[in-house]
């Protein structure tokens, strides 16, 4: 079976985890801030990281950016959070984290998150391109797991709403914002995936962040509909 590092300020948490993570046959070492998370992740050599998002002295956001920038992101990265938001998720998975759970996590999701964390190849056995000399390197995108939770005791349009936002800005993460890859994944044209996306209030940049839903005059010859906002170079894609 695997070793698995936890990495959670809560205690409680951690012997959840490691408990159920021992049963399934796993070797389990658990950190409670990211300097332990640090000498574990050296020492121990993990096959996979359980890492929360908020704790005390180093957030779990920054410590997976500080591994993936150290050539230390090796192993895969699920990271947990009992406040997390899409921006959180973005944020993660741009970096390299290949899952978000929410908490409380389901005893179920965790197992499956794990198990398909395990069958994915280590990000250093991936191949990688060589930059040229000045030019930009060329950043793999991160293999993304969509785990997410939404309350349904509202509006059926809202419900639906920010699901869609999800939705899109998690293809937007995972394509490196490139527009025209968007829309051949979704099955939109691209004058419709922009409007949809200035209706549900999603930023079309590499960001992949929310903006406030913009208003402004309708296009000329189209009445009651906003222009689409000039295409992105995916050239560059």
């Amino acid at each position: 079976m695997a070793s698995i590092l936890v990495v959670d300020d809560e205690v409680g948490i951690r012997d959840l985890l490691s408990e159920i993570l021992n049963d399934e046959g796993h070797t389990v070492e658990a950190a409670e801030n990211a300097q332990q998370a640090r000498e574990l992740r050296a020492r121990f050599r993990p096959d996979l990281v359980l890492l929360d998002i908020w704790m005390p002295d180093t957030d779990g956001v920054t410590l997976l950016k500080e591994w993936a920038g150290a050539g230390q992101l090796t192993m895969p990265v699920i990271m947990m959070s009992g406040h997390g938001t899409i921006d959180n998720a973005v944020e993660a998975t741009r970096i390299g984290a290949m899952a978000f759970l929410e908490k409380p996590i389901a005893l179920q999701k965790l197992l499956r998150a794990v198990e398909q964390g395990l069958s994915k190849p280590a990000p250093s056995s991936r191949p990688r391109l060589e930059p040229s000399l000045g030019a930009a390197p060329v950043l793999e995108p991160p293999a993304l797991l969509a785990e997410q939770s939404f309350p349904l005791d509202r509006p059926l349009r809202e419900a639906r709403d920010d699901f869609e936002r999800a939705y899109f800005e998690f293809h937007l993460a995972r394509e490196g914002g490139s527009m025209t890859r968007v829309a051949d994944k979704t099955g939109l044209e691209r004058t419709h995936l922009y409007r949809k996306l200035k209706q549900l209030g999603v930023d079309w940049g590499r960001g992949a962040r929310r903006m406030p839903p913009p208003a402004g005059p309708a296009a000329p010859g189209m009445p009651g509909t906003t222009a689409p906002p000039p295409a992105l170079d995916d050239d560059e894609d």
